[in-house]
C-alpha cells in the first residue's frame, strides 16, 4: 500500500515537473528570439534625425558627438537641427579637437579614396577631413570624415559659412549659458563700431596712395639701378683703355732709352709723345667718370632708401587698410597652454591664391600669461552667439577635462593691447577658445584654428598628408602664380623650413611660428 501510495505521488509529481517543462521550454523559446530581436533593435537604435520646435536661425556651430555617432547644430537659441553621423572606423578615427569649416563643395569627389562621392562637402582640414553626406550603416564606417544622412547634409549646406565652428567631441557635449568678468572685456562699443566703416574706406585711400608712391619710387630705383649699372661698365672699359695707354706710354719710353742713333730716337719720342697724350686723355676722362658715377651711385643708394621706405610705408599702410576692414568680422580667439600664446584669426574673405578656401588673418600672435600653468585647462570654446543691452550673451562647451569653464577662465590675464585692439569692437560668432593642447600643423593660412585632444584617438587624422604650411612675406604671395599685393599679400609665402613636430602627450602637434603682432 505505501509502494503504491509513494508510486503515485511519484507519478503525479512527474506529471507536474514535465507541465513546468514544457511551460519553462515554452518560455525560453518564446523568450529567447524577443530578447535577441530586442538586443538587435537596442543595437540599431540610433539618434533620430530632428528639428526643433521653433523656426531656425543661422548656424552658429555643430557639435559632433563620437560616443553617440551623432551632430548637433546650433543657432543663436540653442540647437536647431540633429541627426546620426558615422565616424572613422578604428585606425582611421576621426579626430577629436577644434576646427572650423574652411571649404565648401556642393558636388565633391574624393581624391584620396577613388573618386568616391561625398556630396555636399564642408571641409574641416585641408588634409581631407569633412562632414559630408554618406551612407550610415549605425555605426562608425568612414575613414575619417562626418558622414551625415543625404538629405540631412543637402538641408545644411547652404545654411552654413565658411568659418562656422565644428566641435568634435569624444563624449556628448552642449552649450550653456556662460557669463564671466573676463568675457565681459569684450564689450561692443557703439562709436567705435560707427566709425569703423569711413576709417576703413579712409586707411583703404592711404593704401592706395601708398601703393602708388611705392610703385613710382621702385620703378625710379629700378631706372638709378640701371643707370648705375651702365656708368660701371663704362668705367670698366675706361680704366682697361687707361692701363692700356699707361702701358703703352711706359714702353715707348723703354725704347726712347734704349735707342742707339738719331733716327730711333725720333721715332720713338713721337711714340712717347702720342702714348703720353692718350694717357692724358684717358685719365681725364677717367677722373670725370669716377665723379660722375659718384654722383649719380649716391643718387641709386638714395632711390633704393626711398624704395624700401615707400614699400614699408605701403606695407604698413595695407596692414592698417586690412585691421579696418576687418574691425567688425567675428574674431577667434586661440589660448594655449602648450605653448603660453594667444592667437587671434579673423577671416578676410579673401579667395586663398592656391585654390580653395579663403585667407584668414594671422598677424596677432602674443604670449598671454596663465596661472599654474602646469595643471591642465581642459578644452573649452566660449562663443558669443548674440548681442545684448550689456554686451554680448555668451555660450560654453567643454569637451576634455581639465579645470571647468570658469576656473579656467579665471586664471588667463588677458593682455592689455589685445582688448584695446579687438574689445570694443567684439560681434556675435566671435570666439575664444582655451586649451592644453598647442595648434595643430593643420593651422595654416586658409583655416581658423586646428587643435584636436592629444589623449584621444586620431587615425584619420595622423594618417592623412599635412597641408602645406606658409609664413610671412612683404612681398606678395610667393607661388608659382605671384599676385599684386593688395593689401592682402604681405601675410603669407611657403616656408621652405617648417618646424620639428613637437608632441605632447602623444598626438598634439605645435604649429610652426607665425608672423610676430605688427603694432
Amino acid at each position: 500500500m505505501a509502494k503504491r501510495s509513494t508510486s503515485a505521488k511519484s507519478t503525479v509529481a512527474m506529471r507536474h515537473w514535465g507541465r513546468s517543462a514544457v511551460v519553462m521550454f515554452a518560455a525560453i523559446v518564446l523568450i529567447g528570439p524577443i530578447a535577441d530581436a530586442t538586443a538587435k533593435q537596442a543595437r540599431r537604435a540610433q539618434p533620430a534625425e530632428t528639428s526643433a520646435p521653433r523656426e531656425a536661425g543661422e548656424p552658429i556651430m555643430a557639435i559632433v558627438s563620437l560616443k553617440s555617432q551623432q551632430v548637433t547644430f546650433y543657432d543663436a537659441n540653442g540647437w536647431m537641427l540633429r541627426a546620426p553621423v558615422s565616424t572613422g572606423v578604428k585606425g582611421r578615427e576621426t579626430p577629436a579637437g577644434v576646427f572650423a569649416v574652411v571649404e565648401k563643395d556642393k558636388d565633391h569627389h574624393s581624391t584620396m579614396y577613388d573618386d568616391a562621392w561625398m556630396p555636399n562637402m564642408q571641409r574641416i582640414t585641408w588634409n581631407g577631413l569633412a562632414l559630408h553626406g554618406g551612407p550610415l550603416p549605425g555605426h562608425a564606417a568612414s575613414h575619417g570624415c562626418v558622414r551625415m544622412p543625404y538629405g540631412f547634409a543637402e538641408k545644411l549646406f547652404d545654411k552654413t559659412r565658411i568659418g562656422m565652428r565644428v566641435i568634435i567631441s569624444p563624449d556628448d557635449a552642449a552649450p550653456v549659458a556662460f557669463s564671466h568678468l573676463a568675457l565681459s572685456l569684450f564689450t561692443p562699443n557703439a562709436e567705435a563700431i560707427a566709425a569703423a566703416p569711413a576709417k576703413a574706406e579712409t586707411l583703404s585711400r592711404e593704401a592706395a596712395d601708398a601703393a602708388a608712391t611705392a610703385d613710382e619710387a621702385r620703378k625710379a630705383a629700378a631706372a638709378a639701378v640701371r643707370e648705375s649699372a651702365q656708368l660701371a661698365d663704362g668705367l670698366r672699359r675706361l680704366a682697361r683703355l687707361k692701363t692700356r695707354a699707361d702701358a703703352q706710354l711706359l714702353s715707348a719710353d723703354r725704347a726712347l732709352a734704349a735707342a742707339k742713333t738719331d733716327q730711333a730716337r725720333a721715332k720713338a719720342e713721337d711714340r712717347k709723345q702720342q702714348a703720353a697724350a692718350r694717357a692724358a686723355e684717358l685719365g681725364t676722362r677717367l677722373d670725370t667718370a669716377k665723379a660722375d658715377a659718384s654722383s649719380r651711385l649716391d643718387a641709386a643708394s638714395t632711390a633704393r632708401e626711398a624704395a624700401r621706405a615707400a614699400q614699408a610705408k605701403k606695407a604698413d599702410a595695407a596692414r592698417a587698410a586690412l585691421d579696418a576692414k576687418l574691425v567688425l568680422e567675428p574674431v577667434s580667439i586661440y589660448i594655449s597652454r602648450a605653448t603660453r600664446m594667444l592667437y587671434v584669426r579673423r577671416n578676410t574673405h579673401k579667395p586663398a591664391p592656391d585654390g580653395g578656401g579663403e585667407v584668414f588673418d594671422a598677424t596677432l600672435k602674443v604670449p598671454v600669461t596663465i596661472r599654474d600653468p602646469g595643471k591642465p585647462l581642459g578644452t573649452h570654446v566660449f562663443t558669443a552667439v548674440a548681442r545684448t543691452d550689456a554686451g554680448l550673451r555668451w555660450t560654453a562647451v567643454t569637451i576634455e577635462n581639465g579645470d571647468d569653464a570658469k576656473d579656467a577662465l579665471d586664471r588667463i590675464a588677458f593682455p592689455k593691447e589685445v582688448l584695446d585692439r579687438i574689445a570694443p569692437t567684439a560681434a556675435p560668432r566671435s570666439s575664444i577658445v582655451v586649451s592644453d593642447e598647442p595648434l595643430s600643423e593643420e593651422t595654416n593660412y586658409r583655416t581658423e584654428f586646428v587643435a584636436v585632444l592629444s589623449d584621444q584617438p586620431q587615425g584619420g587624422f595622423i594618417t592623412r598628408k599635412p597641408s602645406e604650411v606658409l609664413a610671412a612675406d612683404d612681398n606678395g604671395w610667393v607661388n608659382d602664380n605671384r599676385q599684386d599685393d593688395d593689401g592682402f599679400g604681405f601675410f603669407f609665402q611657403r616656408n621652405p623650413n617648417p618646424q620639428p613636430h613637437n608632441t605632447r602627450r602623444g598626438g598634439g602637434r605645435f604649429f610652426p611660428p607665425m608672423q610676430q603682432g605688427w603694432w
